[in-house]
């Protein structure tokens, strides 16, 4: 894990943190715990497009459901709740 104290920061500024998103991703440490992790902004816009991609896949998948009659259809929430019910 890439740490930088939060200490580091206050003496020596962004530096600090530049110097260290040269070997990945920071965890800025604040009062002996994880507080922050600073990305640069290459992998923040990768993070933002896998978690989009996973997104996506979820919906496909859930469509896929729908058109293959994998779904259960209930005429109320009572229902839905019964039917948990009985699988539990």
């Amino acid at each position: 894990m890439n740490i930088v104290p939060a200490q580091e920061i206050k003496r020596r500024g962004i530096a600090a943190v530049d110097e260290a998103l040269t070997q990945g991703p920071v965890h800025i440490i604040k009062n002996n715990r994880p507080q922050y992790v600073v990305l640069t902004e290459e992998n923040y816009g990768e993070l933002l497009e896998a978690q989009a991609e996973a997104a996506l896949a979820r919906i496909k998948l859930s469509l896929e459901d729908v058109r293959d009659g994998r779904i259960t259809r209930h005429d109320s929430i009572d229902a839905l709740m019964q039917r948990l019910d009985s699988e539990a």
